[in-house]
């Protein structure tokens, strides 16, 4: 096992080899993997779906020595999947106090990102959090704060920052080639409708408390727990948080701009004990530079650019447009790319969930080594998912939202203030 020091030591040594050598890509590391020692151990908290991803994209730059999940039943196969090194733990407190532990993974329900990367950040921890970053706007601004103390190194788990198409979208409008933006319309898709579900006995091997954490300590049901988290306001947004996270971030990023005005529509299921989260919704934004922004909820899942002129579309699959046609006449070659922030030229252009990923974990363990801000970094995911929650409150408001960015409040507005926080169970609370 390592020591202390020997990860002091490697981490020192490494950034300074990186100014003459680069860092390996990962094809690289892994044909000639480092010595033990020589490399950063990795505790994976939130083993689930994107958890269990993040966890084996991690193992690409070290080794996970580590796992924590309050299900018995995900951490068992995860665990396995690691062989017989990493130890296992149903509390994260108990995987941040070790100190053979350098780098966190967490891939919980979003109602525990917040006080997760905090608690990690303190215990000396560099982190990579699954988006949405917070379940509040006012965890943000905690969280930010706790990261500039620290000095931690936190990615937040928005890749398609990292993958080809939707980082040159962003590109190409930043740098004019469909001249002035004007417009942005996003479409995510419905939300899951469903219920009522019936209370169950809590699976034996589910630690149901820990599994709340902050949230109203209620009875049971298997549709609030595990990847269905996500229909209930409890814990998440609905596809404001979940495919928001993703593109309100990289219409964002393109917009470089904040909103001040908001305005959504809504409607929200009646059935008792079953889904909460809207079943039709839309919204729209206002930016402080003029551009105006649309969420719905029906059409083609993507992000459509509008400029004077020309527009550009651009989602998981494909980026289109005249613009883009023109690339090949006028290309806009990667050395030219301003608004990635730390990079690293050696690693190849990737698109597609998994192999962005790539990408993405590779950025954040560039930026642990050179103590850079990686490219999802925590102001920039701050103000994506705030945008996503002020959709998600002035759908519930049901009028239009004059937002302060700046002081990161509404204007004269009390009522919709209340919905920048919400009260936390007692012994979870983020401080």
């Amino acid at each position: 096992m390592a020591t202390e020091s020997t990860r002091r030591r490697f981490l020192a040594s490494s950034a300074l080899a990186l100014s003459s050598v680069g860092l390996r890509s990962p094809e690289t590391a892994a044909a000639k993997p480092r010595h033990r020692v020589e490399r950063a151990g990795i505790g994976c908290i939130g083993l689930r779906y994107q958890g269990s991803v993040i966890a084996h994209k991690a193992a690409m730059y070290g080794d996970v020595v580590a796992v924590c999940d309050v299900d018995k039943n995900v951490r068992d196969p995860v665990k396995a999947a690691f062989g017989s090194t990493p130890r296992d733990f149903e509390d994260y407190q108990d995987l941040l106090n070790r100190d053979d532990v350098d780098v966190v993974t967490i891939g919980t329900p979003d109602h525990w990102h917040t006080k997760m990367v905090i608690d990690a950040c303190r215990a000396g921890k560099d982190v990579y959090c699954e988006k949405p970053l917070t379940l509040t706007i006012e965890e943000g601004r905690l969280l930010q704060q706790v990261v500039r103390e620290t000095g931690r190194v936190v990615q937040v788990g928005s890749w398609q920052r990292s993958d080809f198409r939707f980082r040159q979208a962003v590109e190409m409008v930043r740098q004019g080639r469909i001249g002035k933006l004007q417009q942005v319309d996003v479409v995510l898709g419905k939300n899951v409708t469903g219920g009522p579900f019936p209370v169950r006995p809590v699976p034996g091997k589910l630690n149901w408390n820990l599994w709340q954490g902050q949230t109203p300590d209620v009875p049971y049901r298997e549709e609030r727990s595990h990847y269905t988290f996500r229909w209930w306001y409890e814990y998440s947004g609905g596809q404001m948080t979940d495919w928001g996270a993703h593109h309100l971030d990289i219409a964002q990023w393109a917009i470089d701009s904040l909103p001040v005005e908001i305005s959504g529509t809504a409607v929200y299921p009646t059935v008792s004990d079953g889904f909460n989260v809207a079943v039709d919704y839309a919204v729209k934004y206002q930016y402080a530079n003029g551009v105006t922004m649309t969420v719905s909820d029906t059409g083609r899942n993507g992000i459509m650019f509008t400029g004077d002129r020309g527009r550009l579309f651009v989602n998981r699959g494909s980026l289109q447009g005249k613009p883009v046609e023109n690339l090949k006449n006028d290309p806009l070659p990667r050395e030219q790319w301003q608004v990635y922030g730390f990079d690293n030229p050696a690693r190849p252009e990737r698109a597609g969930k998994l192999d962005a990923i790539i990408n993405h974990m590779g950025n954040f363990f560039d930026c642990i080594l050179q103590r850079r801000e990686p490219v999802s970094d925590v102001a920039s995911q701050h103000r994506s998912v705030s945008t996503c929650h002020l959709g998600n409150i002035a759908m519930r408001e049901g009028r239009t939202l004059n937002w302060d960015p700046q002081q990161e409040r509404f204007t004269d507005d009390r009522k919709a203030d209340q919905h920048l926080s919400r009260p936390q169970r007692q012994g979870f609370e983020t401080r």
